[in-house]
């Protein structure tokens, strides 16, 4: 049986959600939505599921290169992807 969904409340940077919600409503998922894959393969990885480092050339470059993987997955090609699937190719695309 599902368990009951509780309520996270956190003080975040009202451009900060305005930016999140802007780019989550393009991709068909909300912030709740997207919290909960952050959460999930948070729990999955036993850590946080992606490198955390300064903003360096270094960083900014294997960003962009993820991207670009991710935009030629063929689920990221179809113009409104289905949610679960896209995420699925997202998260095995961005893997190291």
């Amino acid at each position: 049986m599902a368990s009951t969904p509780t309520n996270l409340t956190i003080p975040i940077d009202p451009e900060l959600k305005a930016q999140a919600k802007a780019l989550f409503d393009e991709l068909g998922l909300s912030l709740s939505g997207a919290c909960n894959i952050f959460l999930r393969q948070a729990v999955r990885e036993g850590r946080i599921p992606f490198e955390i480092t300064l903003n360096s050339p270094a960083g900014k470059k294997c960003c962009a290169e993820r991207i670009q993987k991710v935009m030629l997955l063929p689920c990221a090609k179809k113009k409104a992807p289905r949610r679960g699937a896209f995420f699925s190719c997202l998260v095995v695309a961005l893997m190291p």
